[in-house]
């Protein structure tokens, strides 16, 4: 085989892989949520991740709409953002939250961008939430209201009849059990053992994710080493062969 026709093909076996690589990192554009479930009545963080902007307009205010049953709601500081909470039952709008204070009856908090969030950029935004204590085996949904420079995307959705996700799903959590010292009494807004195992699992996902995409990447250094010895073998070859002649 010609060398030209070697290298075209070498060209041809990594763009397929690196086709097949982009193919299920596409299906993780949607606004992702830690951990996935915690114990009912525990005091957990909540991470929700934002990775792109709307259309490819930078990112300018996250607002996290809180539900009704969740007993109190502490925003985490992001130095890049100002953070504020809205009232429940409040007309106006958000009110600046008080650094280190435990809210209660916040109907949604929003964050603000100081410089609006690049698209392709991802950032995070934590909450520590109080569980309701009569939420077992329910799912907490938390839309999200993402605002860019042009448009917006509303993460409002939930599932559809046939189980199928729709196109902007609402990030959400699944109230598990209470379990024993799932329950924070000082205040202090602790992540309970069992929520912080969840966390556990979901970071181990991750990882098992990232395993898989490295996996890939070395196939593809696979490939092109394979094809490399092939045309230095077949480069041998014809060197030997005019030497013989």
């Amino acid at each position: 085989m010609p060398i030209k026709n070697l290298a075209l093909a070498s060209t041809a076996l990594a763009a397929g892989a690196l086709l097949a690589l982009a193919a299920p990192l596409s299906a993780s554009a949607h606004v992702s949520v830690g951990p996935s479930s915690a114990p009912a009545g525990s005091a957990t963080v909540v991470t929700f991740a934002i990775g792109h902007g709307c259309a490819g307009s930078a990112t300018t205010s996250v607002a996290i709409s809180i539900p009704e049953n969740v007993a109190s709601v502490e925003p985490t500081a992001n130095p890049n953002w100002a953070v504020a909470v809205v009232p429940r039952g409040a007309g106006a709008g958000p009110e600046e939250e008080n650094e280190g204070a435990e809210s209660s009856g916040v109907t949604a908090v929003v964050y603000t961008a100081k410089e609006p969030l690049p698209d392709g950029i991802r950032d995070t935004f934590a909450l520590n939430v109080r569980l309701p204590e009569d939420a077992a085996g329910t799912t907490l949904a938390f839309p999200i209201l993402q605002t860019c420079v042009e448009g917006e995307n509303a993460w409002n959705q939930t599932a559809v009849d046939d189980g199928s996700e729709p196109e902007h799903p609402a990030p959400t959590l699944t109230v598990t059990e209470a379990t024993t010292g799932a329950h924070d009494h000082n205040g202090a807004g602790d992540v309970s053992a069992a929520a912080a195992a969840a966390a556990g699992q979901d970071a181990a996902g991750a990882a098992s994710s990232g395993g898989d995409i490295l996996a890939r990447l070395l196939g593809v250094g696979g490939l092109a080493v394979g094809v490399v010895g092939v045309v230095l073998g077949v480069a041998a070859r014809r060197a030997t062969s005019a030497t013989g002649s």
